[in-house]
């Protein structure tokens, strides 16, 4: 689809949108066809996953010989990602309400910005300089920070920026002064993300046995992170759980409840327990009743419905004989579509660029492009 199409597609009204939100997400492949070109872009992103000096040969042969098996499980789950269509819904419903209610930023238009396939973060941000919006929001989709997930995409708008520079003189801010950048980088306890969590437990526990329900374990599963990672300072771990302690406090802690972790990748250790040993010990403890919760995901894609739902909640759950249900995933749930539009109604109200947190790196960050990142957004860093 080319850029002009997509510009007609995306906006709220027939009017030159004046704010322009830009909704940074991993994306996923939409076929099978594409799983090469997205798991390559994703083994070459040294923010996410580094592998040393020669990155640039190995992403490319990992994800060769990743290939097939990640083709195989696209194909369990409908041929694609549905990440594009979730997005697309709820960027739709997003600015039609801030034409609503934030008529001092209108009209609004939203961008698509994946990181590893199209419509990519650069395309779009020519797109949006085409457009001529007054305002450019870098809105994250991830609620929970982490300098893999967030943290790549924020890199990827400053490295667009620096791509443009020509001259030793030149800088990335200086390239970037036909719009006005902001950035929302992170909301794990915005009031209305915690209220469609907690609606979304309400319902998966009303899919139990009623004489079950009390016994039901509640497992946030979130996608887990290499420890070294966590170790540098990362706030995704104590982010995530913040998200989670606030849904429970919804629900009135009415279930016994623990945060695990899922999609660990290669030897390296990873933050854990890992979701499915967390069902396998829970079994043997004699709990057989287990709801999963995908906390850090705010639409399906393959970690939902296929490694919740088909590798643990139907395979697992067999094996084990365990009784595992999936709370649903928020995609087009009307509060949180709300939240997305609130959010940015109260980022543009309150005039801040970022969150207090982005002005402050990791204690043992080792990536330089965090700093000039940070400069780009925040230029008195």
């Amino acid at each position: 689809m080319s850029l002009s199409l997509l510009s007609r597609r995306f906006c709220s009204s027939s009017a030159k949108p004046k704010t322009g939100i830009l909704m940074l997400n991993m994306g996923g492949p939409a076929n099978v066809g594409e799983v090469n070109m997205f798991l390559t872009r994703l083994f070459q992103d040294r923010d996410l996953i580094p592998l040393g000096p020669f990155q640039k040969y190995l992403g490319p042969l990992i994800a060769k010989r990743r290939t097939p098996e990640i083709q195989k499980k696209y194909s369990e789950i409908g041929g694609g990602s549905p990440i594009r269509m979730w997005t697309e819904k709820q960027g739709e419903a997003m600015v039609k309400m801030l034409d609503q209610i934030s008529p001092q930023s209108a009209p609004h238009k939203y961008y698509i910005g994946f990181r590893y396939v199209d419509p990519l973060v650069e395309d779009s941000i020519v797109e949006m300089e085409k457009d001529g919006i007054e305002r450019a929001i870098a809105f994250t989709q991830y609620p929970q920070y982490s300098c893999s997930t967030t943290g790549s995409n924020l890199n990827a708008v400053y490295r667009h920026y620096l791509s443009l520079c020509k001259k030793p003189e030149d800088d990335p801010f200086s390239m970037a002064s036909k719009l006005k950048w902001s950035v929302i980088d992170r909301w794990p306890t915005h009031p209305k993300l915690v209220r469609a969590f907690a609606d979304s437990v309400r319902e998966c526990l009303e899919e139990f046995d009623e004489d079950k329900r009390d016994e039901v374990v509640i497992l946030f599963s979130a996608h887990s992170l290499p420890t070294s990672v966590a170790f540098r300072g990362d706030t995704y771990p104590a982010e995530v759980a913040a998200t989670v302690m606030a849904v429970m406090n919804d629900i009135k802690f009415s279930n016994h409840y623990r945060l695990v972790w899922q999609s660990k990748v290669g030897p390296q250790t990873w933050l854990g327990p890992q979701t499915d040993e967390a069902i396998e010990g829970l079994a043997k403890l004699g709990k057989k009743n287990i709801m999963l919760v995908p906390i850090a995901f705010v639409n399906d894609h393959i970690e939902t419905l296929h490694e919740l739902d088909i590798e643990y909640m139907e395979e697992l759950g067999e094996k084990l004989d365990v009784n595992i249900k999936r709370a649903k995933t928020l995609n087009d749930r009307p509060v949180f579509l709300e939240a997305l539009a609130e959010i940015v109604k109260e980022h543009v109200e309150t005039g801040y660029n970022h969150t207090k947190q982005l002005t402050v790196r990791c204690p043992n960050c080792v990536n330089p492009t965090c700093a000039a990142m940070r400069k780009f957004f925040i230029p008195s860093y």
